[in-house]
This record gives structure tokens, sequence and C-alpha cells, in this order.
């Protein structure tokens, strides 16, 4: 079958519920710096040996 003859059909929106759920975060902010998403900065979690941190778009380890 060539490339041309194959059709793809798309789903139409679907509206899933959505659940309620709780979270324990309290701010999200640089593990380094203390800066965050209020000051223009995007937020990476890495997961360390030593647990989950959050990194600013600067101090992202590689």
């Amino acid at each position: 079958m060539a490339m041309q003859e194959v059709r793809q059909r798309v789903a139409p929106f679907t509206n899933y519920s959505t659940k309620d759920f709780s979270s324990s975060v309290s701010a999200v902010e640089c593990y380094v710096c203390g800066k965050g998403l209020q000051d223009g900065h995007s937020i990476t979690a890495k997961t360390l040996p030593s647990g989950i941190v959050l990194f600013c778009n600067i101090h992202c380890p590689g």
C-alpha cells in the first residue's frame, strides 16, 4: 500500500471528565536561586538521587 493511499481518521473532540486532586506544592521556585514563574523563569523538575528538585531555566543541569 502506497503512502498516498493511507488515510487517517481523526476522532472528534471528546470531553473528558476531570477529577479532584490535591497537591503538596506550596511554591514553585528554583532550588539554587529561589526564583520562579512569578519572576519570569521557566521551572524544570529533575529527579536526583536525593529526590525531585526544581531548577529555573538558568540553573537547570544539562
